[in-house]
């Protein structure tokens, strides 16, 4: 099974929102779409992409 890459970021990856901000506020590095999924586990919150499944932690 091959990972999907979108714009060079892996998709495995829980990226940090203060060291990767936005690069369009509110939407997707990786796909550019706007819709996203979100979670809380240990007090941090992770927003998840719909789309491509690029995950952050704000």
């Amino acid at each position: 099974m091959t990972e999907e890459k979108y714009n060079g970021y892996d998709t495995t990856v829980i990226y940090d929102y203060n060291e990767h901000p936005d690069i369009k506020s509110g939407r997707c590095d990786n796909c550019d779409m706007a819709q996203f999924k979100s979670s809380v586990k240990d007090f941090v919150y992770i927003r998840e992409c719909r789309n491509c499944g690029m995950k952050k932690s704000i």
